[in-house]
């Protein structure tokens, strides 16, 4: 089973039939901004997640994966507060998160092992229940298959704008949507996920099979990005699946189903990179000639990472150096007399042999805001990978050094 054709439409992640969601403003952010997202299904929906790896856990990841083994794997909504991770805060901070959604359940009237919460913002800061208690009561009054866009609005912290997406799958199984948001700016290498991710669809799935394909999916697109290599203390991504387009999927779906959620959540996680913290140039790294994937993305990812790299291509610097430096430090299989370098199209090193003559035309492609840069390890193999981030500038400094203040 194969998709056919996918068609952009409206509504972002309330897109999906069987789904409402609402973005509000509660008072958490001083700024009065939008910071408490609901997103509903009609009834418990099957759901699944993948979190942080990040062994400093949040108090609103120990209770939404408790809930959901709770629930065998369904959820009812989705309750996510912003300008505040509720992370490091102790027994306090569990009460807050049981709180949170315990009031969701209340306020929709379903039981509370079928809500999920999430919370970003500064860590160390304990929740304002008063103002997350209004917000729960204004979201509810505000749900609507609408209020998409309000939602979106609703979890962003240091975003510069909103993530959102929402698809039409045309399928040999027939014709379903996925719809989603995203939130990530800084502090982001996930691991797993990005800060804050959330899809739905409108397709049949069980939970198990849910479960395999959002980690599939993640694992290329969420789990394939980074801005500064930092992996949060909240990083999660839920999925929840109505069944109300009538198209059920089974097992023998897993490849339709991963393509499906795949097409949701690559341009969540690229603009998430692309709204980095400072950020001027969106860069894909690609690496192949490795002698596993797994190689291959461990050296794609360092070469992500890597402040020379970063710091190198926001000023306009063809300095292939870099990038063969970081290859060869990676931990991966390399050779040097047979890795090559290309900045764009531009071949500035192989076969142990520089190309400075070719730097001004690389230096040229530089100016651009979209880079892509590649490697080739030299090894022979067929293993090869693709991450993507950013460059990293002063104004990623100044926002970091000024954030808690």
């Amino acid at each position: 089973m194969s998709i056919t054709e996918t068609r952009p439409v409206d509504g972002g992640i309330a897109a999906p039939r069987g789904f409402r969601a609402a973005g509000v403003a509660c008072g958490i952010k001083a700024s009065g901004a939008r910071d408490l997202t609901l997103v509903v299904a009609e009834h418990p929906v099957s759901a699944a997640a993948v979190f942080t790896t990040n062994l400093a856990q949040a108090a609103p990841i120990l209770v939404s994966r408790d809930r959901l083994a709770a629930s065998g794997g369904h959820a009812a909504a989705i309750v996510v507060n912003s300008g505040c991770a509720n992370a490091c805060t102790g027994a306090d901070g569990m009460a807050h998160a049981n709180a949170m959604a315990d009031l969701t359940a209340a306020a929709l009237g379903v039981d509370p092992s079928v809500v999920l919460v999430a919370s970003t913002g500064v860590i160390g800061v304990k929740l304002e229940m008063g103002k997350v208690a209004r917000g729960i009561d204004l979201a509810k009054d505000a749900l609507s298959t609408s209020g998409g866009a309000d939602a979106a609005l609703g979890i962003m912290t240091t975003d510069p704008f909103p993530k959102e997406v929402a698809l039409e799958i045309v399928s040999s199984k027939g014709t379903f949507r996925v719809g989603g948001i995203a939130k990530g700016s800084g502090m982001i290498e996930p691991m797993m996920a990005t800060m804050l991710g959330f899809i739905t669809t409108d397709a049949g799935v069980a939970p198990g099979l849910l479960q395999r394909a959002l980690r599939a999916a993640v694992e290329d697109t969420f789990n394939s990005i980074t801005v500064d290599g930092e992996c949060s203390t909240n990083d999660c991504v839920f999925a929840l699946a109505s069944g109300a387009s009538g198209v059920s999927l089974e097992a023998t779906d897993l490849r339709l189903l991963v393509d499906a959620l795949r097409a949701a959540c690559e341009p969540l996680a690229i603009g998430i990179v692309r709204g980095g913290e400072g950020a001027t140039k969106l860069i894909t790294v690609n690496v192949g000639g490795a002698r596993s994937d797994s190689d291959a993305k461990r050296t794609a990812r360092a070469i992500a990472n890597s402040p020379l790299v970063k710091t190198a291509i926001h000023g306009g610097d063809p300095n292939w150096g870099r990038l063969v430096a970081v290859a060869g430090r990676s931990g991966a299989a390399f050779s040097l007399d047979r890795a090559v370098v290309k900045i764009g199209d531009v071949e500035l090193f192989s076969e142990g042999t520089p190309h400075d003559e070719r730097a001004p035309e690389a230096a040229d492609y530089l100016t651009g805001r979209e880079i892509e840069v590649f490697v080739d390890l030299g090894t022979g193999g067929q293993g090869q990978a693709r991450i993507w981030t950013c460059d990293l500038s002063a104004e990623y400094v100044r926002i970091n050094a000024e954030y808690r203040t």
